[in-house]
Parts: C-alpha cells; structure tokens; sequence
C-alpha cells in the first residue's frame, strides 16, 4: 500500500511539474504571439487610418473643384448679364434719342428753305443774321449728338445712303451713275442711317 502511494504521489508529482513546464512554455509564447497580433493590428489600423485619410482627401479636392467650377461659371454668367445689361441700356437711351433727332430733321429742312429764300438779303440784314446765327447753333447741337449729314451732291449712287427719287439724262459721261441733284438731304446718327438722302440721278 505503501509502495502504491509512493508510486501515485510520484505520478502526481510529475503530472504537476509538466503541468508546470507546459504553462511556462505558454507564458513564454504568448508574450510573442500577443506581440504579433498588436503589431498586425497596428498595421491594420494604420493602414486603414491611412486609406480613410487619402479618401477624405480625395474627396474634399473633387468637392473643391466643383465649387470652383460653379463659381467659375457664376462669374462668367454674370459678366455676360452686366454686359448684356449694359448694351440694352446704352441701345435704349440711344434709341429715345434717336426718335427725338429724327423728328427735328424737317425742323432743319425749314431753315434750309428760309435761309434760302433770304439769299437776295444782305447777310449782315438783322432778321437774317439771327437765322444763320440760330441755324448754325442748331447744326452744333445737331453734331454733338452725333448726326452728320449724308455726302450726296455728285456721289456714287449707294443703296446704303441714297434713296433714287428719278433718273434724268446728264450732260456729261462723268455724272452717269452720279446723284445730279439732292432733293431731300440724308442723315445718319453714327453709323445708323436715320433718314436716307433723296437724290437724282444721272444717266
């Protein structure tokens, strides 16, 4: 009995000191294993870090350059809305002075015709001095709203600035073609013609 306890108490012994190797043998991997897994996760989450921090990135550049693009075409569409803007007002104030200058146009063909009937009259005649004084001013004014009269008298015949009114025989080979005689005088306002000059013309 004796012997059989010693025998079992040896067994136990060296169970528990196997026992023991084994668990030192784990402590001693464990440790190294632990540190492979922190290290693979540190990598993991580094790595991951890494991807969601170029994303963002990426993301926020192609957010900007939208923006930019959207500003870009902002501006652009309100430069041409000011210019637009700009070109209608200038035609509209141009074009309610226009009507006026145009309906002063007989105004100027009536002083013409006076001034004409006055031509016996010496020119330093009071009545007739005034006139030309007031038709001259007239002229100015006239000019510095930028209506000039239409070269017509022994012109080419241009369809842009004369209006035929007949035609009549010329004495001369170098008056056929020619306007021969003015019958109501053309104006432009710029480059616009506001009334075209009725002319003869020669054949």
């Amino acid at each position: 009995m004796s012997e059989k306890k010693t025998k079992q108490e040896e067994q136990h012994i060296e169970a528990t000191e196997q026992e023991k190797v084994q668990a030192e043998e784990k402590k001693e991997v464990q440790p190294e294993e632990r540190k492979k897994e922190a290290t693979s996760k540190k990598k993991s989450s580094s790595k991951s870090r890494k991807e969601k921090k170029e994303d963002t990135i990426k993301a926020l550049e192609s957010k900007l350059e939208e923006i930019s693009d959207k500003h870009l075409r902002l501006q652009a569409e309100f430069d041409n809305f000011r210019r637009r803007t700009l070109k209608e007002k200038s035609e509209l104030i141009k074009s309610a002075g226009e009507s006026v200058l145009v309906n002063l146009l007989p105004v100027i063909d009536d002083f013409e015709r006076a001034i004409e009937s006055l031509k016996d009259i010496d020119d330093k005649e009071p009545s007739k001095e005034g006139m030309l004084l007031i038709f001259t001013k007239f002229q100015e004014f006239l000019k510095q709203n930028g209506v000039n009269e239409i070269e017509a008298m022994h012109q080419d015949f241009d369809l842009d600035l004369h209006e035929a009114v007949t035609k009549i025989p010329t004495p001369s080979e170098d008056l056929k073609g020619k306007n021969v005689d003015v019958i109501q005088k053309g104006y432009t306002l710029g480059d616009k013609v506001i009334r075209f000059a009725k002319v003869v013309i020669g054949e």
